[in-house]
């Protein structure tokens, strides 16, 4: 962990050093050298102001937040005869005191700007002395208040260190009282299996590893030295650098560790061994260094004194980031080079800096605060007063800590007119306003989440459980930004990166912050375009490596036996680019889209190939396609022009316009399948070509079973056909089958267009996929299997009369369709590439144009040119020659009852009869008025010459019924 007790003196006036060590600091001949180089420090080093019993700073108010803070750097435990101890707190903290003012003025500032409506933020601060008992001892306090008075403390602010707060937070959670520290770091507090009321506003460590990282890589500089301690802290601060290095291609030339303790013996020995390190590997510019403020003065004094050691760069953690004591007086920052520091996130310090400004300096104002007011006593105290006691060394340290209690030798006063205000700024961090600050805020916001809606103030006051859980919930906030704790109770607030600037000979400036890290998005942003050129000015020419840049096109290959970071440089092969320099990897180019030549550090885009309009294949398609349609509407035309002629009518009008009509929506299909294909033009065009033309083949099944019925001479057949015969009713059922086919088709797997790659890699396809040639064959297998049934009963009727010959026509046209059709299966399987389209553009068109000239063509030759063949005499004639072969078969059933009822020809009006018995004539009618309409020539009923004789007027009138002709 790395916040720890700090006893036997302290590091630096910036901040208390954080582990033992400077009492030592006789006993090696580096320390006493440094020691005597720096008289003055080690002397204001000797600061301590020593308390009997435990202080504390109080304030009432509706809720209490205590607050634990190291106030004392150590303590001096005496053991009594009784076997109880005696704890002597000593070791003032001016650093510690600053940071629990700031807790006070945060609470002040909640209560000025009355943030909690009507209620008030009050405050019980204890001090932990830097040590686990005597925290413990401060925690026990807060809960025996609990149980004796009212209002209870409902959460605590503190510790600074990690190895306190880990007790404390065990401690507290028994009352489940939530506890945000504003310094502990460590990872172990983020399990909150463990630790489930703990929760803190300042990252741990592992995120500091990531942001050292990102200025590491910022800069590209993979070949970095590590300079560490021998302490948890080193070893993991380390470890987790390494960790995030290893996948960043990060490479450490050296990793040296010092003795965590000043006064080891072998300090010296790996001091030397570490300029060593530093001075041998010329070419790792930049150093990483977690080491004690201390380390660092001692590692400068030897280093500096090798030309070779000078000029680099230091990215200093926030061990020593803020230490300026480390510079001894002969060495300023331009021997050391530049130095880079990485801080916890720093807040805004003017309202804490006006605090203390209006601070009243009589301690007489601050007896609720014995901290405070200790300290502004002792002050009043006369300056040689103060001194003699400080250089009163050789006492024992007990009598030196009682003699301390009445000084404020913990100050280090450069200049001797310091006010007390003065002393205290000096002594201000940044980041402890921003994560103090942000701990009160945090608490203030659960209060009013938890008191919206209910009295907090008397009778349902807040208990320790409830503010804990509004803690994980609330968002909080500080200078016009949000904040929340993560699920494992952390707040990412981030890290400042700031760069050292000596703006004189004796004036150091550590706080000016050049960029900010994020922990939520891993990045580091600059403050400004000023602090980006600032840092680019003493970095942009600095080279850390271990081998000389890779183009981009190139990638770096590990030489065998070296770290990743000493490399060779090798091209990018086919398809693969990289666009940076020092690439690891060359990446793939996405092969759907995009294509690379060798050594590329970009892809090129593919040219999408379809059957555009433009393609000059396309567009003779296109032409026969607007010909048929055409064509289809001439048609049209002109049977709707002929309409009451016997070749129109015995075509069956209305489905011979369905018919057109489906023939005109099979070629409008016919261009869907060209140009770009987008999914609505995939999902489209097969359904309408499917739709369209089984509405076609159903219009000329109807007619083929008009045919057979008209000409069905046996009697038991013929009442099947006659109860069967519903033709809109046959037409619906058919297309209900194909309809439900696309619907499924386009509810599961819908045709959508898709990519694909061609031998040619700067081209790929852009083409519909049918998706489930399931749904596609299915589609054509229905259409195919009316198509089959419609050729069978066309066959069978294939010898009826000359003009009745629309059945050999419609057998001409359904093997057309077979034979394009059975040749497109193999075909379509093999082509390949933007000309498949075509193959079933052309299917359609010859089956369209198949259907279209053998069922219209003829007609409109005889509507046109053959008038004298589109009467009815004509049609009569016809039939009777045809009749006149099949007397004797009829003659055998025509006295069987056929007479029940007559079907309605569609083509002309039919009416039904009442008598019993149908002459042979009336037969005949019947038969010719069910005939399909295939033919060239209409079906008319026509008698039989013989059977005419007989019922020569009563057939007459029949006729012309059936005719609807004018009597």
């Amino acid at each position: 962990m790395r916040r720890r007790c700090r006893v036997q003196g302290s590091s630096q006036p910036s901040e208390p050093p954080r582990t033992n060590g400077a009492g030592a600091s006789l006993r090696t001949p580096l320390l006493r050298e440094a020691n005597l180089l720096n008289t003055d420090t080690k002397t204001a080093e000797l600061q301590a102001l020593s308390t009997t019993g435990f202080d504390d700073a109080t304030a009432p108010g509706d809720i209490i937040i205590g607050g634990i803070f190291p106030i004392h750097e150590s303590v001096n435990v005496t053991m009594r005869e009784d076997g109880s101890d005696s704890r002597i707190c000593n070791r003032f903290s001016i650093t510690r005191l600053v940071q629990s003012l700031i807790m006070v003025q945060a609470v002040e500032e909640v209560n000025k700007r009355h943030v909690l409506g009507n209620l008030t933020l009050g405050y019980s601060i204890l001090d932990s002395c830097s040590d686990v008992t005597t925290a413990l001892i401060s925690t026990q306090a807060f809960m025996r208040r609990n149980e004796r008075s009212s209002p209870p403390v409902l959460a605590v602010v503190g510790d600074y260190y990690s190895e306190i707060s880990i007790s404390v937070s065990r401690q507290l959670n028994l009352e489940y009282i939530p506890q945000i520290s504003y310094g502990a770091t460590s990872g172990l507090l983020s399990d909150k299996t463990r630790f489930p009321s703990f929760m803190r506003t300042v990252p741990e460590d592992d995120h500091q590893a990531q942001a050292i990282i990102e200025i590491l890589q910022r800069h590209q500089w993979t070949w970095v030295g590590v300079v560490t301690t021998d302490s948890d802290y080193g070893h993991y601060i380390a470890e987790r650098l390494q960790h995030h290095a290893t996948g960043k291609n990060i490479c450490f030339a050296f990793t040296s560790i010092l003795p965590d303790v000043l006064g080891d013996d072998r300090l010296q020995e790996r001091i030397n061994a570490t300029v060593k390190s530093i001075t041998h590997n010329e070419n790792a510019k930049v150093i990483v260094s977690f080491a004690k403020p201390h380390h660092m003065m001692y590692l400068f004094n030897s280093l500096l004194k090798d030309p070779r050691g000078r000029g680099k760069v230091w990215v200093a953690s926030d061990n020593w980031s803020e230490s300026a004591d480390i510079l001894l007086k002969h060495w300023t920052l331009s021997d050391i080079g530049t130095i880079f520091g990485t801080t916890l996130k720093s807040g805004n310090s003017a309202r804490f800096k006006q605090y203390l400004s209006n601070l009243d300096v009589n301690p007489d104002r601050h007896k609720n605060n014995t901290f405070l007011y200790n300290f502004l006593k002792e002050h009043q105290q006369q300056e040689n007063e103060r001194w003699e006691a400080a250089q009163n060394a050789s006492s024992t340290q007990e009598d030196l800590g009682m003699k301390l209690d009445r000084a404020v030798r913990l100050v280090k006063r450069e200049n001797p007119n310091d006010t007390v205000t003065d002393v205290l700024m000096k002594k201000l961090h940044p980041y402890a306003v921003f994560s103090v600050e942000l701990a009160v805020r945090a608490i203030a916001q659960a209060v009013v989440d938890l008191c919206v809606n209910r009295d907090c103030k008397t009778s349902q006051r807040l208990q320790p459980v409830e503010l804990r859980g509004a803690l994980r919930k609330a968002t909080f906030h500080l200078d016009g930004k949000n904040y929340t704790f993560d699920s494992r109770g952390d707040l990412n607030s981030g890290y400042d990166v700031i760069l050292w600037r000596q703006t004189s000979p004796t004036f150091m400036d550590m706080y000016y912050i050049v960029a900010r890290y994020s922990i939520e998005t891993h990045s580091l942003t600059f403050i400004s375009q000023q602090t980006y050129r600032d840092v680019i000015s003493v970095t942009g020419d600095v080279i850390s490596r271990c081998s000389n840049s890779c183009a981009p096109g190139y990638r770096k290959q590990s030489a065998q036996g070296q770290p990743v970071c000493c490399y060779l440089c090798h091209p990018c092969p086919v398809d693969h680019f990289s666009n940076i320099s020092d690439s690891t990897e060359c990446h793939l180019c996405n092969t759907e889209t995009d294509y690379s030549s060798m050594g590329s550090d970009r892809c090129f885009r593919k040219k999408p190939v379809f059957l555009s309009w433009d393609d000059k294949y396309h567009k003779v398609l296109l032409a026969f396609t607007a010909l048929g349609a055409l064509l289809t509407i001439v048609v049209g035309i002109i049977f709707l022009a002929r309409w009451n002629t016997p070749v129109v009518r015995a075509s069956v009008g209305p489905i011979c316009i369905l018919l057109l009509a489906s023939l005109l929506s099979t070629f409008v299909s016919v261009i869907l399948f060209g140009g770009k294909p987008n999914p609505w033009q995939c999902q489209a065009r097969q359904v309408l070509f499917g739709l369209s033309f089984t509405l076609c083949v159903s219009c000329i099944m109807v007619k083929s079973f008009k045919i057979i019925l008209a000409f069905e001479f046996d009697p038991s057949i013929k009442s099947v056909l006659e109860k069967l015969y519903k033709p809109y009713i046959i037409i619906t059922a058919c297309m209900a089958g194909q309809v439900l086919i696309c619907a499924l088709w386009l509810s599961f797997k819908s045709p959508m267009p898709k990519w694909e790659l061609l031998k040619n890699k700067e081209e790929r396809l852009l083409f519909c996929n049918e998706t489930s040639f399931t749904a596609f064959g299915a589609m054509l297998s229905y259409t195919g299997v009316l198509a089959l049934i419609c050729f069978g009963v066309a066959f069978k009727g294939r010898k009826l009369p000359q003009s009745y010959n629309d059945a050999k026509f419609i057998t001409f046209a359904m093997l057309i369709y077979f034979i394009c059709w059975i040749i497109f299966g193999p075909v379509y399987v093999t082509v390949t590439g933007r000309y498949l389209p075509t193959v079933e553009m052309v299917v359609i068109l010859i089956s369209a144009y198949g259907i279209l000239f053998c069922q219209f063509f003829t007609k409109c030759y005889i509507i046109l040119f053959k008038p004298e063949a589109n009467t009815v005499n004509a049609f009569r004639q016809d039939v009777r020659n045809y009749s006149s072969g099949h007397i004797r078969y009829e003659d055998n059933w025509i006295s069987s009852s056929f007479s029940s009822g007559e079907i309605q020809n569609t083509a002309v009006d039919v009416e039904s009869t009442t008598s019993n018995s149908l002459s042979f004539d009336r037969l005949n009618d019947q038969h010719l008025s069910m005939s399909s309409g295939l033919s060239s020539r209409s079906l008319l009923p026509v008698s039989n010459p013989q059977l005419v004789r007989r019922q020569s007027n009563n057939n007459k009138r029949q006729l012309r019924r059936y005719l609807s002709l004018p009597v």
